[in-house]
């Protein structure tokens, strides 16, 4: 009896085999092949399948088959297998490369000895052709309606008719379309035509009967269509008459509807040949497709219903009679209007009563003044206020509300509202009773029907308490900048003094608590030095001063001034500038590219890269950074921009952040009438982005 371990080695001698058997097969076949084991893992594949996953055969072995699947079709193709069962359908594949790709799979189980294989089909053109062409027919059929709709609008049978040739010609992107009336005689003129410049034109040229026999006619009469793809081609058989025409305006291609006149009061075999709906195509001979027949003779039968109108409008009596029950029409819907008016005036008193009991409950100044200056409405907080009640204070002037003191400053603004500017602006007021508040202010101005000025809407804020911690902040943060961050600086020296053992020499315990002591006060130092950059930046203390940059040197700068950083933790970084000219402040560009390149280099593991590259737009040029660290998660990448906000705090000080380095980068970026974002990819990596404006 074999021992367990020959047994196994002979079911891996005939696995092995098996193998070699099918190998010629999967390397020729043209769809991409697999074979999985039980846990889902690659044991082979051919080269169509790594092509599909964007990996060489050596680095898919043993690599799990749902790991380039989505989260949620990774547990339904898992299920798919542990049942053990033939499946067929469709999955959607994300190669190395982060292409995704619609795939249509088959999976057959134990082809080999505890081996199943996997077919996979790219399947992504095929999907998007089927859905180019639904939207090719939805446009197509669009485009009929629309062009039904204008001969349907329409009562004049000229501007009917040059409404189809137009339509048509754009639709079929035809070189030539006209339409042809035949006339009892026999002979023919062309009454209407679209036409491109390259070609001449056929409008108002006449034909004797020649051209069109009896028998053609009689034909076309009974709903003949000709569709001649090739004129050259002898067996349409053109009238001799029609060669030299065909060769003198340059046809290679004709598609012909006839035009039927119905009667309605005449069998249908009596219906009279009115003329033809032609389309040429003169470049090159043309396969006509079911659908431009279609279109063409549905369009034909829409002309034939303009000629019935047409003749009924001939009538006049019969004009004026529908003419006269259109006014009485008219009556009617003016005397609905009138009592429609009156119901939304109703409405509007309504309205107005609510608007007032709404903002009588806002403590925020509302009112609307004309452009007289006079108050035309006002809430009750004027009362509270002012000491006015709205009835006082309605048709009063603003210099007799607000008073002396007051008004002057007022006026400027409210000059420039009534002129049609919208007015928003921060003032500090005396009020008549003495209060002195920091107000908001914003004048919306009000037009009429042609655009003119009648008024404008007032709001105006208590922002006292706003100003109030704005001032504290602001006394808070020179008190930080004088004196917390001069001691501090003095601290931190004779620490580092400390450290160098000339003022002696420490046990291990003590260098270990001085190098804790200078580490957190050197973190201190960046925090507050942080915390005053932003201060200044959203204080509007610093001062954009924009120039004319190559957005490749300043990617070069940035590479170079971190990378004696990047040496210190073993990474690599590799820089792609492109020149491109910028419009931005070199120095706070710089300053975001470090903070972001710093961040990279400090999050990424040893012998890691990171990549700073350019991309350059329309009007804007892209700097990204891209790091190989852990990643961030989706749930994050808003709030790291936000202050002291950090994905991992404790990882963080341990990397020497603040939390106040992607703010200010944002704060410099939005300064630029930029945008910066982040996106992730956890376990691959992270790319920070941000733009500038290019010089126009």
């Amino acid at each position: 009896m074999p021992k367990p371990s020959q047994q196994l080695s002979a079911k891996t001698h005939q696995r092995q085999n098996q193998k070699r058997q099918l190998q010629p097969l999967l390397e020729n076949l043209h769809d991409a092949i697999a074979l999985i084991n039980n846990q889902g893992n690659l044991i082979d594949v051919n080269k169509r399948a790594c092509q599909l996953f964007g990996l060489s055969r050596r680095a898919l072995m043993k690599r799990s088959f749902s790991s380039f699947l989505t989260a949620f079709e990774r547990e339904s193709f898992a299920q798919s297998l542990r049942s053990g069962q033939s499946l067929i359908g469709e999955l959607c594949l994300c190669s190395a490369d982060r292409v995704q790709r619609e795939v249509e799979y088959s999976l057959t189980p134990n082809i080999l000895l505890d081996s199943h294989l996997l077919l996979l089909r790219d399947i992504s053109q095929r999907k998007a052709d089927m859905a180019a062409e639904l939207r090719r027919q939805r446009q197509r059929i669009e485009l009929f309606s629309e062009v039904t709709l204008k001969i349907r609008q329409s009562l004049q049978l000229k501007e009917i008719l040059h409404t189809t040739v137009t339509e048509v010609q754009r639709i079929l992107q035809a070189d030539r379309v006209l339409i042809y009336q035949v006339f009892a005689n026999g002979t023919g003129k062309t009454i209407s035509e679209a036409v491109l410049p390259d070609y001449p034109t056929i409008l108002d040229l006449e034909f004797p009967e020649e051209v069109f026999p009896e028998t053609y006619q009689q034909l076309y009469a009974q709903g003949r269509v000709r569709a001649i793809a090739d004129v050259q081609d002898s067996t349409f058989g053109l009238a001799d008459c029609l060669v030299e025409f065909v060769e003198q305006f340059q046809i290679k291609a004709k598609l012909i509807v006839p035009i039927v006149q119905v009667h309605p009061q005449a069998l249908s075999d009596q219906n009279q040949l009115w003329g033809l709906l032609i389309a040429h195509q003169c470049s090159s001979p043309r396969h006509w497709v079911e659908f431009e027949l279609e279109l063409m003779q549905q369009l034909a039968d829409q002309i034939s219903i303009a000629l019935a109108q047409a003749q009924f409008l001939e009538h006049l009596e019969e004009v004026v009679e529908t003419r006269t029950a259109e006014l009485q029409e008219v009556n009617r819907s003016l005397q609905q209007e009138i009592t429609d008016r009156k119901q939304i005036e109703a409405a509007l008193q309504q309205s107005e009563e609510q608007l007032r009991l709404i903002t009588n409950a806002m403590p925020v100044l509302i009112a609307y003044v004309d452009d007289q200056q006079r108050y035309r409405f006002n809430n009750k907080a004027y009362d509270d206020w002012l000491g006015q009640s709205p009835d006082a204070i309605y048709g009063s002037h603003l210099a007799q509300v607000w008073g002396v003191d007051c008004y002057p400053q007022m006026q400027p603004q409210i000059e420039a509202a009534l002129s049609g500017q919208v007015v928003a602006y921060e003032n500090e007021i005396v009020l008549k009773n003495g209060n002195r508040r920091s107000v908001d202010i914003t004048y919306i101005p009000h037009r009429d029907d042609q655009q003119l000025v009648k008024g404008f809407f007032a709001l105006t804020s208590d922002i006292s308490d706003r100003k109030a911690i704005e001032r504290m902040k602001d006394e808070f943060i020179s008190v930080v900048s004088h004196e917390l961050r001069t001691p501090l600086t003095s601290l931190h020296s004779a620490l580092k003094i400390l450290a160098t053992g000339r003022l002696g020499t420490l046990s291990n315990e003590g260098q270990q608590m001085l190098a804790i002591a200078d580490d957190s006060t050197e973190r201190l130092v960046r925090l507050i030095n942080s915390v005053l950059d932003l201060q200044r930046i959203e204080s509007g203390q610093v001062i954009i001063d924009r120039q004319i940059c190559d957005a490749a040197n300043l990617a070069i700068q940035a590479a170079e001034a971190m990378q004696a950083l990047a040496q210190q933790h073993g990474v690599s970084l590799v820089t792609q500038p492109q020149s491109v000219s910028i419009w931005a402040d070199a120095d706070y560009i710089l300053q975001a590219l470090t903070n972001l390149l710093s961040n990279a280099i400090k999050f990424s593991p040893q012998g890691k890269t990171v990549w700073l590259t350019l991309e350059q737009g329309q009007s804007e040029v892209i700097f990204r950074v891209r790091d190989e660290g852990q990643g961030i998660p989706a749930d994050q990448l808003e709030r790291i921009f936000e202050r002291f906000q950090q994905v991992d705090s404790s990882d963080s000080r341990k990397k020497g952040g603040t939390g106040l380095g992607l703010t200010i980068c944002r704060k410099i970026i939005e300064q630029h009438n930029g945008r910066i974002w982040a996106e992730s990819f956890p376990k691959y990596g992270s790319i920070f982005s941000f733009t500038v404006p290019v010089l126009e």
